[in-house]
C-alpha cells in the first residue's frame, strides 16, 4: 500500500456496494459502469494488502469483517468529503451554496418547513439540505452543519443557542373519545390504548413526569417513529403525548389530562464554531434561532 493511500473514488465505490449489495446498484447510485465499480473494488482489495471486502452470496454481495470494520472508516471520510464541498460551494462572506441541517423527524416534517421556506425566499442561493434522524449527528464531524435538538448539546467545539422550552401534553382524537370515553385520572389510562415507545424510551424526565415504572408493555401501539406516533393519534388509535402547536394543526385533536401530565424539553440550535464564518452559515443559524423562539413561544 502506498504512501498515498487508496484514492478516494474507490472508498465511493466501497461505500455504495455496501449499500446496494451489488455492483449493479452501486454502479446505478454512482452513475458509473458495474465494471468499472468491480474494478475499484479489486482496486482497494489490493491496496489494503489483499483482503476480500465482499463474498457473493444468494442475496447479493456480503461485506466480510474487513469490509465491517473499514465501513465506519470510509463513512467518516465520505462525511468530511461532503462538508468540504459544502463549504466550498460558497464564499465565506457570499449567500450562497449548501447548508445541511439534521433534526428529529418531528420537527423536521411538523415545525421547520415553514421556517426554512421563509429562510429561501430571502436566500435564493441557499441549498437546503434536511436530515431528518432521531440520531444525534456528530456536528464535529461534519455529519451536519447546523442542528435543531430538544436536549442540550454535550459536544465542546460547538456554538449553541438555547431557543426555549417545549411542552407536550396528552392529546387524544375526537373520534376516540367518542368511542371510549375521556380518561379522569392517570390511574384510568391503564383502560384506554396507549401510544408509546418501542425499543428507545423517551427522556428520563418524560418517565418522571408520568410517574415512573412506564415499560413498552403498557402500549397498545410501540413505535420508536414520533411521525407513526403522530399518525395513530390523528387517526383515533389511542392516546399520545404531542406538542401543542403540532396537536392544533388538527382541531380534532384534544387535550386530556392536562392538570396530571405535562414535560418539557429544551429546544437549542447548534454547530461547529468553526462556522461562523460562513455568512449562510450565520444567517441560518439565526433564522433557526428566532423561527423556533416563535414557535415555543406560541401556548
Amino acid at each position: 500500500m502506498s504512501d498515498a493511500g487508496p484514492d478516494w473514488d474507490l472508498y465511493r465505490a466501497f461505500l455504495a456496494v455496501l449499500q446496494a449489495g451489488s455492483l449493479s446498484g452501486a454502479a446505478r447510485s454512482l452513475g458509473i459502469a458495474q465494471p468499472t465499480v468491480g474494478r475499484h473494488i479489486e482496486a482497494l482489495e489490493a491496496a489494503l494488502g489483499g483482503a476480500a471486502l465482499f463474498t457473493r452470496s444468494p442475496g447479493g454481495l456480503r461485506p466480510t469483517e474487513t469490509a465491517t470494520a473499514l465501513a465506519p472508516h470510509a463513512q467518516a471520510m465520505a462525511a468530511a468529503a461532503d462538508a468540504l464541498v459544502r463549504t466550498a460551494s460558497g464564499e465565506a462572506e457570499g449567500v450562497r451554496g449548501v447548508v445541511r441541517v439534521t433534526a428529529s423527524d418531528i420537527v423536521g416534517a411538523e415545525i421547520l418547513p415553514p421556517i426554512l421556506t421563509d429562510f429561501r425566499d430571502a436566500n435564493r442561493e441557499v441549498v437546503i439540505e434536511l436530515v431528518m434522524s432521531n440520531r444525534q449527528e456528530d456536528l464535529l464531524r461534519r455529519d451536519a452543519d447546523i442542528a435543531v435538538r430538544m436536549t442540550r448539546p454535550t459536544q465542546g467545539a460547538l456554538t449553541a443557542r438555547r431557543v426555549g422550552v417545549v411542552h407536550l401534553f396528552f392529546y387524544a382524537h375526537r373520534s376516540y373519545l367518542q368511542k371510549y370515553g375521556e380518561p379522569r385520572s392517570m390511574a384510568d389510562l391503564s383502560q384506554h390504548n396507549l401510544i408509546g415507545f418501542d425499543r428507545n424510551g423517551p427522556p428520563p424526565e418524560a418517565l418522571g413526569a408520568i410517574g415512573g415504572g412506564i415499560t413498552r408493555e403498557v402500549f397498545a401501539l410501540r413505535t420508536d417513529s414520533d411521525l407513526g406516533q403522530l399518525a395513530a393519534l390523528r387517526a383515533g388509535f389511542g392516546i399520545g403525548a404531542c406538542q401543542p402547536a403540532i396537536a392544533r394543526k388538527d382541531p380534532n385533536l384534544v387535550a386530556v389530562l392536562t392538570d396530571a401530565f405535562s414535560f418539557e424539553l429544551e429546544a437549542w440550535v447548534a454547530m461547529h464554531e468553526d462556522l461562523k464564518s460562513v455568512r449562510r452559515m450565520r444567517l441560518m443559524f439565526d433564522h433557526l434561532v428566532d423561527g423556533l423562539k416563535a414557535y415555543v413561544a406560541v401556548k
